[in-house]
């Protein structure tokens, strides 16, 4: 914050978000009204009501249980290669998979290349090998997309009942926005699909939206209604 004060002029209003807010507002078209569920590398949900209450749930990283992110699938991944390779867990064709991906010839190299550079999208980006896998009838690969399903579900439902986004009836209509690429519908093993089906059932009066613009023109959205209410505001006042 002290180096945007650096930069901007002193009379500029600053206001710093959390990056969900930005894609929310991708969604909804610069309203701060509804959820947001970001899984990319990572993942949050985050909401609004529109008196401006807000809530959130995950986005905390990977340590703390960002599950259902990329990261959080990859490593599931990981941890299954390992198990099936020391016969602690059942056999799954992510191992010859991943290694495949990786240019590794044992389960036992996999432990140095976690390690040697352990960053959340180094790793996350084996999300497509358990998709493929998923895809080709692997039932642990399956398993962990279902698990991810689930979680990114509840983080939603977590929102949306804290704020009462859905009415006390659950009916109540109010938008949900998907962003990121563990959401994106292009894949027959669609996430993105099957954490819709989980909050439609839940709550019959969501809204989904896919985004038709970035987050950042999402940002300059909110912007740009910040200085409309503003100049309003002024108006009113004069």
């Amino acid at each position: 914050m002290e180096r945007l004060v650096d930069i901007f002029p002193r009379h500029v209003r600053l206001f710093v978000q959390n990056d969900a807010v930005a894609a929310l507002a991708s969604g909804t078209m610069g309203k701060l009204h509804g959820c947001v569920l970001i899984a990319g590398t990572g993942t949050i949900a985050y909401g609004f009501t529109e008196d401006g209450r807000k809530a959130r749930a995950a986005g905390a990283g990977p340590i703390l249980g960002d599950w259902g992110s990329g990261y959080g699938i990859a490593a599931q991944a990981l941890t299954a290669v390992i198990r099936d390779h020391d016969g602690r867990g059942p056999h799954t064709t992510l191992t010859r998979s991943i290694l495949q991906a990786l240019n590794l010839s044992s389960p036992d190299e996999l432990i140095g290349w976690t390690y040697a550079d352990p960053s959340w999208a180094r790793i996350a980006a084996l999300v497509p090998v358990v998709v493929c896998c998923a895809e080709a009838g692997d039932e642990v690969a399956t398993n962990i997309l279902l698990d991810a399903v689930q979680a990114l579900a509840s983080s939603v439902k977590a929102v949306v009942q804290r704020l009462g986004l859905s009415g006390e009836d659950g009916q109540s209509s109010f938008p949900l926005v998907l962003v990121g690429g563990v959401l994106e519908p292009n894949k027959r093993w669609n996430i993105g699909k099957e954490v819709m089906n989980c909050i439609s059932n839940e709550f019959p009066g969501v809204r989904l939206i896919w985004p038709k613009v970035e987050p950042a023109i999402g940002a300059a959205l909110l912007a740009w209604n910040f200085l409309m209410r503003h100049w309003r505001q002024q108006a009113f006042r004069s």
